[in-house]
């Protein structure tokens, strides 16, 4: 049931009732809890349904195999980062949309250090490049949420050059997060900060280039 050939699937229903709903939280905590502990080679739904209290066939209610728990816990750690962001974003005022740039990365290493499993998927990345959106990459999804958040706060131009900025950003930023928790289990503080510079950077130069192209008679 855990073969790692089948490609990601969906939960096979959704909870209809709030004590199966919990359930199913309890199984996507245990799966993060054991992440962390033993990586997803040796995770299996038996060790799922032990750490999480459950029957062996309650978690197959819900999923087919180890790899549509995970992502159904991608999924989940997904929602929490947008969620966590989007609020910051309300809670908060910046000077302009570095500041905000700063505090997607704050939540990113906060929830790197906090979050059970976190550190271990990545968006999913470990287990699969393509476990949140079959048609997509992972870090295209998380770059289109996070994008979305920077036009609606900021009001910056909608353009197919703003996709490409943000997805470079994305996946440049998260390469050099990950170094820093290579480097550093709570995260290199000098990387961190030099991951916030190369954001801003790239970013502050592609929106002068469009401030200029768009100047030009």
């Amino acid at each position: 049931m855990d073969d790692q050939c089948v490609p990601p699937q969906p939960l096979r229903r959704r909870p209809a009732q709030r004590r199966s709903a919990r359930r199913v939280e309890r199984m996507l905590d245990a799966c993060a809890e054991l992440l962390d502990e033993i990586g997803y080679e040796s995770l299996s739904t038996t060790r799922i349904a032990d750490r999480a209290g459950v029957a062996i066939g309650s978690v197959y209610q819900f999923f087919p195999d180890k790899r549509a728990i995970t992502q159904e816990l991608t999924r989940r750690n997904v929602e929490l980062f947008v969620s966590r962001v989007g609020r910051r974003f309300m809670e908060e005022d910046y000077v302009g949309w570095w500041e905000a740039v700063d505090a997607i990365i704050d939540e990113y290493v906060d929830m790197h250090r906090t979050v059970p499993g976190f550190r271990s998927l990545h968006f999913g990345d470990v287990v699969d490049l393509n476990l949140l959106d079959s048609d997509s990459d992972n870090n295209t999804v998380i770059a289109g949420r996070l994008r979305g958040l920077l036009l609606q706060e900021f009001g910056l131009a909608d353009s197919h050059e703003l996709d490409i900025a943000v997805l470079v950003a994305v996946e440049a930023g998260d390469a050099v997060l990950k170094l820093a928790f290579r480097r550093d289990p709570h995260g290199e503080p000098e990387v961190i900060a030099a991951a916030k510079q190369l954001i801003r950077g790239f970013l502050s130069r592609q929106l002068r280039s469009w401030a200029t192209q768009t100047a030009r008679p």
